[in-house]
């Protein structure tokens, strides 16, 4: 059988501790492999060389989506897969990739993708979202935005509903936001320098506003995150658009990190409603009504959220709101009830689920402990 044929771009600058993982991942599925480096002075070139990848240099003009762009006019495949340094396809899913790309009838595909937040690689650990990952080549998709640049998506497919979207079963891992790789302050202030100079522009995406916010969110700056959160969601509906359910995740988060619980917990039911089915936000309510000392509220909540579970990828998930996390919480709620056999039972099922989930596995400690005693 003759399959698509994939091509691979990239954009490179300095990644010789992480792009042989990426591309030793991604050898045997892809048909050819486009790098474009934007200025490596390390071993980068060398290490894409011994995968044959074809390197194009590219002065940086501070514009991610030109350097993405200028790569995709040297990609002859059918489908474009576009990854970055710091990520890994799954190598148990990386043969059924051809596959599914050979039965797709649509002209993108989303893939699982999963962000490690913690010290090690660790699902139970990690962010997971839909992304759109691969698209067919030559029907006029490009990359806009100079920096969280974005498909052209609604130019392309303006019929196009995102709810229907396909996501393939294939998983690629990201390290960049694991503890060693965290975003350093020097990068965050280039981010929001390269941000600011969009949101000058009289046409710039809301989107921008948000993306102004997860910098100052990153940098500790909870005030200016929220500031930033909150202009996106109103330059959201002056577009008579909903406002994605990121940037309520964003609200809420803030709020809660802020101890704002009396600005969080009005609005909260809003939020939900436009997103009846995101796991995040129902997560939120039941912290929010736990630092309110709704305790019995809290754990129907909580008991909603594990019915709801964490599989919807459409939204950004946080692995364990819909499970083992829920299920601490719930444990802390009977605590404060003083239901000691109930709040072990929920540590218990959370270790059930997350056998090296350190909270439950403290809280259990310190009731044995104070039994003990």
């Amino acid at each position: 059988m003759e399959y698509p044929k994939i091509s691979l771009c990239m954009i490179v600058k300095n990644e010789e501790d992480c792009i042989a993982r990426c591309l030793n991942s991604v050898k045997h599925v892809v048909d050819e492999i486009i790098i474009v480096d934007t200025g490596s002075t390390d071993n980068t070139a060398d290490i894409c060389r011994s995968f044959d990848a074809q390197i194009v240099e590219y002065t940086w003009n501070e514009h991610f989506a030109d350097a993405r762009n200028y790569g995709l006019q040297y990609a002859t495949g059918d489908w474009i897969l576009w990854m970055d340094a710091d990520e890994e396809l799954d190598p148990n899913d990386a043969l059924q990739l051809k596959q599914q790309v050979n039965t797709a009838s649509e002209a993108i595909l989303w893939i699982h993708l999963i962000n490690f937040i913690g010290n090690e690689p660790d699902a139970n650990d990690a962010f997971h979202i839909a992304h759109s990952r691969m698209f067919r080549n030559h029907i006029g998709f490009k990359f806009t935005k100079s920096i969280h640049e974005m498909l052209n998506l609604e130019e392309v497919l303006p019929e196009y509903d995102p709810s229907q979207q396909q996501t393939l079963p294939i998983k690629i891992y990201h390290y960049g936001y694991m503890n060693e790789y965290i975003i350093n302050k020097k990068k965050s202030e280039r981010n929001i320098r390269l941000l600011e100079q969009e949101l000058h522009k009289e046409d710039h995406h809301p989107w921008i506003k948000y993306h102004i916010a997860t910098e100052y969110y990153r940098l500790k700056q909870y005030q200016k995150a929220f500031e930033y959160v909150n202009l996106g969601i109103v330059h959201f509906l002056q577009e008579r658009k909903a406002p994605p359910s990121l940037l309520y995740k964003l609200k809420y988060s803030i709020l809660i990190t802020l101890g704002s619980v009396e600005g969080a917990w009005q609005g909260i039911d809003r939020a939900i409603l436009m997103y009846p089915d995101y796991v995040d936000l129902y997560f939120y309510k039941g912290v929010i009504y736990y630092l309110k000392e709704w305790y019995s509220q809290a754990i129907e909540v909580f008991q909603q959220c594990m019915i709801l579970g964490e599989n919807n990828i459409k939204h950004l998930t946080l692995k364990g709101v819909g499970s083992f996390h829920a299920s601490y919480y719930i444990g802390l709620c009977h605590e404060k009830l003083g239901n000691m056999e109930h709040a072990v039972q929920a540590y218990e099922a959370a270790i059930q689920i997350f056998p090296n989930y350190k909270p439950a596995l403290e809280a259990i400690g310190q009731i044995s402990g104070s039994l003990n005693s």
